[in-house]
C-alpha cells in the first residue's frame, strides 16, 4: 500500500508541476457571424491566384482566430496546414538561401524558405503593414505567378509553389503603401459586432466547444465544408464567365475609380470561384454584387484603409448599373 500511495502521490505532484494546457482551438464552422472574412478566405482557396486576403480591423475582431480556424479546416490532416511569417523575417528566411551554420564550415547546403515551406497550405502574415515593403512585394509575386525564383551566389533555382495568402493588419498601427495594397485580391474590413444578441451567441458558441459533444459535431461539420471547397477546386476550370458579365466587371471597375485592370480580374476571378463553391458551372450577375466589394473597395482612389474603405449603397449602385439591374430588383 505504501508503494501506491507514493505512486498516487508522484503523479499528483506532477500534474501540479505540469504546464497548463492550452485551450482547444475554435473549430471553423463554430465561428459566428464574419461572413464576408469566411466567403474570402475560401475564395482564394478556391482560387489562389487572386492574390491573397487582406483582414483589416481593430484588436480584439478575431482576425487571427477566423485564420486558424480556417487554416486548420481547409488543409485538413496536414503536419503544418499553417505557416506563419514574423514581421522580421529576412529575405533568405523567406525565399530559402545557403544555410549560414554549413557555409561556415565550407559546406553549401539549401534550406528551403518559409514561401516554399508554405506549398499546399497558408502562409499567414500577422501584421503585414509593418513587414518590410520589399518582403510584401516578393510574397505577393510568387502568390500571383505561383512561381518561386531563388538566385543565390552559385545557386539558380525555380521552383511551383502554390500557397492560401493572408494578411491581417489592424489600420491604427500603420497602413500599406497603395500599390501593395492594390496587389492583395480581396481585402476585408473586420469590424467587432456590436449587437448584444449577436455578442450573446459568439459568447455561448466559444463557451460551448468546452463541451466534447459540441466540438465533435463542429469538426464534423468543418469536414463536409473542406469536402465542399475541394469539389469547387475541381469545378473551377469548367465555370463560365459569359462575355456579357465580363464587360460588366469591367464597367463597374470604371464607375468605382478603379485604376489599372487588377480589379475586374479579381473580381472575374472571384465571382467563377463563387460560382464553384455553390455547384454552378456558369457565373450569374448576382456572383459578381457579392464579389464586388470584397475586390473593388481597396482599389478605389477614395477608399481609406483607415476609414474601413466603407461599401456603401451608392458603391452598390455603381456595380448595379454596370450590370444592367434596374434599382429594387436585385
Amino acid at each position: 500500500m505504501t508503494g501506491k500511495f507514493q505512486r498516487a502521490g508522484k503523479k499528483r505532484a506532477a500534474a501540479r508541476s505540469a504546464p497548463p494546457r492550452s485551450p482547444p482551438q475554435m473549430p471553423y464552422s463554430a465561428i459566428v457571424g464574419q461572413a464576408q472574412v469566411k466567403r474570402a478566405l475560401e475564395l482564394c482557396f478556391v482560387e489562389p491566384r487572386m492574390g491573397g486576403v487582406l483582414l483589416s480591423g481593430e484588436r480584439g475582431t478575431g482576425k487571427t482566430t477566423a485564420v486558424r480556424a480556417f487554416a486548420r479546416m481547409a488543409m485538413g490532416e496536414k503536419d503544418q496546414p499553417l505557416v506563419n511569417l514574423p514581421i522580421n523575417a529576412t529575405e533568405d528566411r523567406v525565399v530559402g538561401g545557403w544555410r549560414i551554420k554549413d557555409l561556415i564550415d565550407g559546406k553549401t547546403v539549401f534550406q528551403k524558405g518559409l514561401l516554399e515551406e508554405s506549398h499546399g497550405g497558408l502562409l499567414y502574415v500577422d501584421e503585414v503593414n509593418l513587414l518590410d515593403d520589399h518582403i510584401v512585394n516578393i510574397i505577393l509575386d510568387v502568390t500571383s505567378t505561383g512561381v518561386l525564383v531563388v538566385q543565390r551566389e552559385g545557386l539558380n533555382k525555380t521552383e511551383d509553389v502554390q500557397f492560401v495568402l493572408v494578411g491581417t493588419m489592424n489600420p491604427e498601427e500603420g497602413t500599406l503603401r497603395p500599390q501593395l495594397l492594390d496587389r492583395f485580391g480581396l481585402m476585408v474590413t473586420v469590424k467587432a459586432e456590436t449587437e448584444p444578441e449577436v455578442r450573446g451567441q459568439i459568447l455561448e458558441r466559444v463557451l460551448g466547444m468546452e463541451d466534447a459533444a459540441q466540438r465533435r459535431a463542429a469538426e464534423q461539420e468543418d469536414g463536409t465544408c473542406r469536402k465542399r471547397l475541394l469539389q469547387a477546386r475541381e469545378r473551377l476550370p469548367k465555370v463560365e464567365l459569359p462575355r456579357a458579365l465580363a464587360d460588366a466587371c469591367i464597367r463597374a471597375a470604371k464607375a468605382l475609380s478603379v485604376e489599372g485592370h487588377r480589379g475586374e480580374l479579381v473580381m472575374a476571378r472571384a465571382a467563377r470561384a463563387l460560382a464553384a463553391i455553390e455547384g454552378r458551372s456558369v457565373v450569374s450577375a448576382e456572383d459578381i454584387q457579392r464579389v464586388a466589394p470584397l475586390a473593388l473597395a481597396h482599389r478605389r482612389k477614395h477608399g481609406s484603409q483607415r476609414e474601413a474603405a466603407a461599401w456603401s449603397e451608392v458603391d452598390d449602385a455603381l456595380v448595379d448599373k454596370a450590370l444592367g439591374i434596374a434599382p429594387g430588383t436585385a
